[in-house]
Order: C-alpha cells, then sequence, then structure tokens
C-alpha cells in the first residue's frame, strides 16, 4: 500500500507532463493556422483597393474628326515581369465611360474622358494572370507567387469598383497570353478543370457554378496560346486541342462555339493545324487565324470568308472590325513581305468583297461612328510620327493624318490597340523605357487645330520643313575631314502630301562608292526607320576597325554620315514630346547636353545617332565613324537649326 502510494504522484507528473506537451503542440499548430489564415494570407495587408463613388456617363459611339490629332491625357503602365514567364502583357478597355488598364500588378480604371483616377486594385505577392468582363461586372484572377496552386477570382463592379465576391480554387479557361483575357458573357464567365477538359460557367453575380461542359472526348483547351480564346456578351469561341486522324502525327484543332448564358455548343468547326489558334471575336463575326489561313465565321458557324496562306497574319492577329455589315479586314497576301498588307470589305450575309487596296501594315483597327480608325508603325518610312487612318468603309476612302507619337510595334508589352468613343481615340502602344523592363503607353487623342498647312503634317505648312541638304555647310564638313564629298538627298510623302525638300542627306566622301566596292569600307547597314529602332542604329552592325591613313595614323574621315528632317511640329511642346517618344522606344538612350540644341538625346550603345529638338524641329544625326563625330556634326546642325541663313 505504501508503495503503490509512493508511485501514485510520480505518475500523475508523467501524465500532467504529457498533457502539457500535447496541449503545447496544439497551442503552436493553433497559432500556425491562426497566423497563416489572419496574417499571413489576409487581406487587410496583401491587398490596396482603392473605390469611387463618383458617377460616370457613357460615351458616344464616335471618334475624333478628320484632321490633324493632339493629346488629351496619357498615362504610362510598367510592365509587370511575375514568376510566371510569358503573362507580361498590358490590356486595356473601353467602356461605360471608363479606361480600364489590367497588367500583372493589377487593375486601374480611369476616367475615359480626362483620365482620372476611379478605382484600382492590387494584390502584394500575387500576380494578375487573367481578367474579363461581362455586363456591369469585372472579374480578375489572381495566383500567389511561387505556389501556381493559389489562386483566387476577384468580382468587382466595374464602375465604383467594389468588391463582389472572391472565390478560391478557379481556373479561368483558356487566358489570352498576351492581353491575359479569357471569355465571358451573359453575366457568366467561363472556368475550367486542371486536365482543361471540362468547361464550367461561374456566375459573376455570385461566383457560384451554374453550368458544366464536358469537352469532346479527347479534346482540351490551349494553354500558354497568345490569343486562344475570345468572348461577348452572347458566343464564347474557344480553340481545342484534340486528338484524332485529320493532322500530323495524329492531332488536329478545332474551334467551339459557347452559349455562355447556358453552357449549349452553339457549332464547331475543325482548323487547319495543330496549332493554338488566335481567336477574335467582333459583333456577329469570329475571326480565326490557325496558321494555314484566316477565316471567319457568322453567327451560326458558316465560313463566309477565307484568306489562305500561313503567314497571312504575320506574327500578331489580323486586325478586323464589323460595320454596317461588312467585315473590313486587314491581312498579309500569300507570298508578300511583312510589310505588304491589303485591306478588303467583305459582305457578311453574301460572302462578297466589296472593295480591297493595298495598305500599309496597320497593326490596329477600330470602328465608331461609322468610320474605321487604322494605326499605322510609322506615317511615312523616313518620318517619325506613326499614323492613323480614316478609312470610309463603303469605299475605302482614306484620310491621313499624324500621330502626335512615334511608335516600334516589336517592342513587348502591349500589342498595338485601338479604341475609339467619346470623340476620342485611344492608342496604346509598347515602349522601352522605363528601361529595362519597358511599358505600355496609352495615349486619348482628340481633334487637334486645323493649321494651315495640310492634315497629313498635322497643320504644318511644308515651307516650314528645312531642307536637311542645307543644315551642314561646307565648313563643318571640312572640320569633319570631308572637304570632297557627294550628297544623296532623298525626299518623303505623307499621304498624298510630297515635301518639296529633302528630307533626309547622306554625305559620302567623293570616291567613296568605289572604294566601298574595293572593300575599304563596310557594307551599309539598313535604312533607319522613322521611329529609329534600335534595329536601325547604325551601330549594330559591326565596325570595320579603322584603317591607318599614310603616315600610320588612323582615318578620320567620318563614314555613313546622314542627317535627317524626322519632323517639324505645330509647337515646341509638340516636337518635345515626340522626341521623348522617339527616345522611349529604344533600348539605350542617354540625354546629352552638350549639343547646343533645346534637347538631345545619344541613342544606342554607342555615340553614333544623335536626336535633337531644336525649337519645332526634330533631327537625326548619324555618323558611323569615328566615335564621337555625330555629336560633333549635331552641333554643327543645332546651330544651323539655330541660326539659318
Amino acid at each position: 500500500m505504501v508503495g503503490s502510494r509512493q508511485r501514485r504522484p510520480e505518475s500523475v507528473g508523467k501524465v500532467r507532463v504529457a498533457l502539457g506537451l500535447v496541449s503545447g503542440v496544439v497551442a503552436v499548430a493553433l497559432c500556425v493556422v491562426l497566423v497563416d489564415k489572419y496574417v499571413l494570407r489576409a487581406e487587410w495587408w496583401q491587398v490596396r483597393h482603392t473605390v469611387t463613388g463618383e458617377p460616370v456617363a457613357p460615351q458616344s459611339e464616335v471618334g475624333p474628326p478628320p484632321g490633324p490629332l493632339t493629346v488629351s491625357w496619357e498615362h504610362t503602365t510598367r510592365t509587370h515581369h511575375g514568376s510566371v514567364a510569358g503573362y507580361d502583357g498590358v490590356a486595356y478597355q473601353v467602356a461605360q465611360g471608363q479606361v480600364a488598364t489590367v497588367s500583372g500588378r493589377g487593375i486601374e480604371v480611369r476616367d475615359a474622358r480626362t483620365g482620372d483616377g476611379r478605382w484600382s486594385y492590387r494584390r502584394s505577392g500575387w500576380t494578375l494572370l487573367g481578367w474579363t468582363s461581362t455586363g456591369s461586372r469585372l472579374v480578375a484572377y489572381f495566383e500567389r507567387d511561387g505556389d501556381r496552386g493559389d489562386r483566387v477570382l476577384v468580382a468587382f463592379d466595374a464602375l465604383s469598383g467594389g468588391l463582389l465576391w472572391r472565390r478560391a480554387g478557379e481556373r479561368p479557361a483558356a487566358v489570352s497570353r498576351t492581353t491575359l483575357r479569357w471569355p465571358a458573357g451573359s453575366d457568366v464567365l467561363l472556368t475550367t478543370d486542371e486536365e482543361r477538359r471540362t468547361l464550367f460557367g461561374v456566375s459573376a453575380v455570385t461566383g457560384n457554378r451554374v453550368w458544366r461542359l464536358a469537352l469532346p472526348r479527347g479534346c482540351r483547351l490551349f494553354e500558354g496560346g497568345a490569343h486562344p480564346s475570345d468572348g461577348r456578351e452572347t458566343l464564347a469561341a474557344l480553340g481545342l486541342h484534340c486528338a484524332g486522324p485529320g493532322s500530323e502525327k495524329g492531332h488536329r484543332s478545332l474551334l467551339l462555339a459557347v452559349d455562355p448564358a447556358k453552357g449549349a455548343v452553339r457549332w464547331s468547326r475543325r482548323l487547319g493545324s495543330k496549332e493554338s489558334p488566335e481567336v477574335s471575336m467582333l459583333d456577329g463575326v469570329t475571326l480565326v487565324s490557325d496558321g494555314t489561313a484566316l477565316r471567319a465565321f457568322d453567327d451560326g458557324g458558316r465560313q463566309f470568308g477565307v484568306w489562305d496562306g500561313d503567314g497571312a497574319c504575320g506574327d500578331l492577329m489580323c486586325p478586323g472590325v464589323l460595320t454596317s455589315g461588312r467585315l473590313v479586314v486587314v491581312y498579309h497576301p500569300d507570298g508578300s513581305g511583312p510589310d505588304d498588307a491589303r485591306m478588303e470589305a467583305v459582305d457578311v450575309p453574301s460572302g462578297r468583297v466589296e472593295w480591297r487596296r493595298d495598305v500599309p501594315a496597320y497593326t490596329a483597327l477600330a470602328q465608331a461612328g461609322g468610320q474605321v480608325f487604322a494605326l499605322r508603325p510609322r506615317l511615312s518610312e523616313r518620318l517619325l510620327p506613326a499614323g492613323v487612318d480614316i478609312v470610309e468603309p463603303g469605299d475605302g476612302r482614306v484620310a491621313t493624318a499624324p500621330a502626335p507619337f512615334s511608335m516600334d510595334p516589336d517592342l513587348p508589352g502591349v500589342r498595338p490597340w485601338l479604341a475609339a468613343a467619346g470623340g476620342l481615340l485611344y492608342v496604346a502602344v509598347p515602349q522601352a523605357a522605363p528601361r529595362p523592363d519597358g511599358a505600355a503607353r496609352l495615349v486619348a487623342l482628340r481633334g487637334g487645330p486645323t493649321g494651315t498647312g495640310p492634315a497629313e503634317l498635322g497643320g504644318v505648312p511644308e515651307a516650314d520643313w528645312p531642307d536637311a541638304c542645307t543644315l551642314l555647310k561646307k565648313p563643318d564638313l571640312t572640320a569633319a575631314r570631308m572637304p570632297d564629298y557627294v550628297t544623296e538627298p532623298r525626299g518623303a510623302s505623307a499621304g498624298s502630301v510630297r515635301l518639296p525638300r529633302p528630307v533626309s542627306c547622306t554625305y559620302e566622301p567623293r570616291g567613296g562608292k568605289a572604294r566601298r566596292e574595293r572593300g575599304d569600307r563596310k557594307a551599309p547597314g539598313p535604312e533607319p526607320s522613322a521611329a529609329g529602332s534600335a534595329a536601325a542604329d547604325p551601330s549594330a552592325s559591326p565596325e570595320l576597325p579603322e584603317k591607318p591613313a599614310k603616315g600610320g595614323e588612323p582615318d578620320m574621315t567620318v563614314r555613313g554620315l546622314t542627317v535627317s528632317v524626322r519632323w517639324v511640329a505645330e509647337t515646341d511642346q509638340a516636337a518635345s514630346r515626340m522626341l521623348d517618344a522617339l527616345q522611349a522606344t529604344q533600348a539605350q538612350a542617354r540625354r546629352r547636353h552638350d549639343i547646343g540644341a533645346d534637347e538631345a538625346y545619344e541613342i544606342g550603345p554607342t555615340a553614333g545617332m544623335i536626336a535633337l529638338r531644336v525649337g519645332r524641329c526634330v533631327v537625326v544625326v548619324e555618323a558611323n565613324r569615328p566615335p564621337g563625330a555625330a555629336a560633333r556634326l549635331a552641333r554643327s546642325v543645332a546651330f544651323r537649326l539655330r541660326h539659318p541663313s
């Protein structure tokens, strides 16, 4: 008895220790769960969300009138390089009097008339990888950085930015890699399962699933395609990758059209390639580029137009709009070059081509007020601005105006984009600055002063343009060791207007062509583009080493000298904006304060190109060698512009 009493306190102590350990473990686990839920995953510190109660009125469906254009407002969105490669684009939408800007950083909504901010949403530690809109609701898809399994859909009221609901675990169906958008319509957004073999309809009102649709046997949605799907309120079209006969290695692609309200298949069509198609939905027409042809289908799935050729759309989807029952589309004819394009107007009911004509390689189209607006990368080959054409859809007549900016459509970040509403034209273009990430630049344009000159030159008279061959005088060239030289002047046109004086002047030492044929000089590089892009930089081509002259000293004669008048703006401010747009498209640009101009930039990795502004004139001076020659001659050009003879 005594022994048992002595052992009882010892056993009780062990039990208490065990219970204490268990309680400690439970407490620690509970703390971990609570910290994870209410701190690490809490909305209060991850989310930056602003809303608005200010009303906004819808805009009329009309763009600016023909004639010069000026900037109403502009905004730049920096490119976001998240943890998922390839989803670093920026997308835009104009609707209900607002402009929505969507990037990996989140959503930013502005007043479409003024550019003032209305509401925004961002999540720290998350990347936006998809978005869609239907009715008065906008839905965004976020993934946690470093954990693709942790994902959430967040729905907002499109006008106020108020939070409607959140739903974890859903996966959007066929997100576009370039626009980040996926299909939705009739207040239903489309999602899919992990295997991408089933479609679900999720209510944009409640966030609950309302229907389920199994895809055809052996088919699954494309993932990571440039633009594998698109949708409007009454129809969604998705590209499917299907196993089976009909193409190389037993695979084929299919286009599936679905009613988003009910989840019913409206129609499906087999495509000509197994590759992921690019899909574009217009109001009543579906355009599909499948790598073998561009195809146009009406609402019932009838193919009423086809443009053959694996290069019909090039690297981007063919621009197209629907207006007055006509499909107006731009494509590359089979066997043509990348800069050769053709515009056609097709009557949708009959499939008859009403007119066609050769056009510049338009990068984007928009329609409003019975007019078609077309964005061209450059107004003219030797001029700096981009161009905007207003096309009459009935017969293809064109009115051309310069855009108050330059662009390089080959830069990453955003596909060139165009929309028209409320008398404004909205243009989004990529730019290299801020470097190295780059950005998308959104510019809202309105009709500008008509001026006394032609609209094709922004209202500036042709007589205001200086002769490029008079911007360097004989003493300037003698100092550059070119006492004896020949000039090669080149002109330019803008629309139907031909400038009377040369806009570009190339200087060659007399006999230089003969020396070049003997191999004393490098082969000339490509002609500079109007935007002065990196590919056009003379320093982009490797230079031959300097050959010593007689006596063993290096040859300091200037080579590859070209002076180009790229633009004459209506005001100094407009010219400054044009020069800033030029440097913003360059991979490398450095401000120079020693040129004697109002503004100047050194373009490229060497000092082989100087872009400068004096007053309303923007001029580019290029010299392959010797180093520093371009800057020295640019000082002379700046002096001549300030003191014209």
